[in-house]
C-alpha cells in the first residue's frame, strides 16, 4: 500500500517517516523549495531537524504527485484542511485525519469537513500521545487508529504499525477526534498553571476536571467514554499537560508568566492548534448544553478579556458540586 502524506510541517514528516519502513511514501510539501531540500537532503531542517529522513520518502509541491497513492494522510493545521483539501483533485481515496480541531465557523469535526468535500471517501482518524521528534527517532509510541470501515482500518494499522509505533484500533470516530482537539485548549490551561507556580495540586486537579469537560463534550457530540479515556483522549491530554514540548503547553506557560497572547502567538513558526480551538470549542459547547468552564477561561485569556489571576479566582469560586459534573 504506498501512502500520500499532505503537510510536510513536523508531524507529516513524522509520519512519512514511520510509512517509509514499510513502503514508498509521497510527501506532499506546499512549498516547491522545501520539497526540493527533502529530496536533495533527505532532511526537513525547518521543521523537523537533526532527523535524518529515509530514502523512501519522495517530496512534491504538486497535488497530482498523490494520485497513484492507495491512501492518504492528512497532516494539516485544523484551519486550514478545507482549504488544503478543496484545493487536491477529487478522488475516493481512503482519508486518514492526523489533525486536531474544530473547525472556525461550521464547528465541524475533521472527519465532517472531509466527508463534506470528499462524499466517497473513507475516513479515518489517526491520534494519541505523539511528540513529532520523539516518532521520528523511533521513541516508543502508541496512537488510536479510529475508522468505521474495519477492514480499512486493519490495512491502515498493519501498514503503519512498527515495533515501536502502535496502532490500536478503534470505530469510534468522533470520540477519537474530540480527545484530540479538546486536549490541546486544557494544554494552555496547564501551561497557565505551570506559569504562575500554582503548584502541583492544581496542575493535577486541572487535568482531572478537564478530563471531566472533555468527556461530557465528547458524550454530547456522540463520543464513547471509553474512547476518550483511552490513548486519543486521556492519553494525549496527560502528555500535552505536562511538557514544553508541547506548543499549547508551553502557550499557556507564556501566558502565566505575564506575556500576551499576541506576543506569543505572533512569533511562532508552528501552530497552537489550542489557540483556535478554544473559541469554537466553547461555542459548540454552549450549542450543546456543555458546561466547560476551563475551556472558557482559556478562551478569555487568549482574548485578552480576562487576566491569568481573574480567572484562576473565577475558577475556585464555582458552586461545590459532585464529581461527575
Amino acid at each position: 500500500m504506498k501512502l500520500g502524506v499532505i503537510g510536510a510541517g513536523a508531524w507529516g514528516t513524522a509520519l512519512a517517516q514511520v510509512a517509509a519502513a514499510q513502503g514508498p511514501v509521497t510527501l506532499w510539501a506546499r512549498s516547491a523549495e522545501l520539497a526540493d531540500t527533502i529530496n536533495r537532503d533527505h532532511a526537513n531542517p525547518a521543521y523537523l531537524p537533526g532527523v535524518p529522513l529515509s530514502s523512501a520518502i519522495r517530496a512534491t509541491a504538486d497535488p497530482a504527485g498523490l494520485a497513484d497513492c492507495s491512501a492518504l494522510l492528512l497532516v494539516t493545521p485544523a484551519q486550514h484542511m478545507r482549504a488544503v483539501l478543496g484545493a487536491m483533485p477529487v478522488t475516493d481515496q481512503p482519508l486518514l485525519l492526523c489533525s486536531k480541531g474544530i473547525e472556525a465557523g461550521t464547528r465541524l469535526l475533521m472527519s465532517e469537513v472531509a466527508a463534506e468535500l470528499r462524499p466517497a471517501a473513507p475516513i479515518g482518524v489517526l491520534s494519541g500521545p505523539t511528540f513529532a521528534h520523539e516518532v521520528a527517532a523511533g521513541l516508543p509510541t502508541a496512537v488510536t487508529l479510529a475508522c468505521a470501515d474495519e477492514a480499512l482500518g486493519a490495512a491502515l494499522a498493519e501498514r503503519l504499525a512498527r515495533p515501536a509505533f502502535r496502532p490500536y484500533r478503534s470505530d469510534d470516530v468522533p470520540g477519537a477526534e474530540i480527545g484530540g482537539a479538546v486536549k490541546n485548549v486544557l494544554a494552555i490551561a496547564c501551561g497557565v498553571v505551570e506559569g504562575r507556580g500554582l503548584g502541583r495540586n492544581a496542575a493535577a486537579a486541572l487535568i482531572a476536571r478537564g478530563f471531566a469537560e472533555m468527556a461530557r463534550f465528547g458524550a454530547a457530540r456522540g463520543g464513547r467514554a471509553e474512547t476518550l479515556a483511552g490513548l486519543s483522549g486521556l492519553g494525549d491530554l496527560v502528555l500535552t499537560c505536562s511538557s514544553v514540548a508541547s506548543r499549547n503547553f508551553s502557550l499557556g506557560l507564556g501566558l502565566g508568566r505575564g506575556t500576551s497572547a499576541a506576543d506569543l502567538l505572533g512569533h511562532r513558526r508552528t501552530v497552537a492548534e489550542g489557540a483556535f480551538t478554544a473559541p469554537v470549542l466553547v461555542e459548540a459547547a454552549e450549542a450543546a448544553g456543555v458546561e466547560m468552564p476551563i475551556a472558557q477561561a482559556v478562551r478569555d485569556l487568549l482574548a485578552g478579556e480576562a487576566a491569568v489571576d481573574a480567572v484562576v479566582e473565577r475558577l475556585l469560586a464555582r458552586p461545590l458540586g459532585t464529581e461527575t459534573r
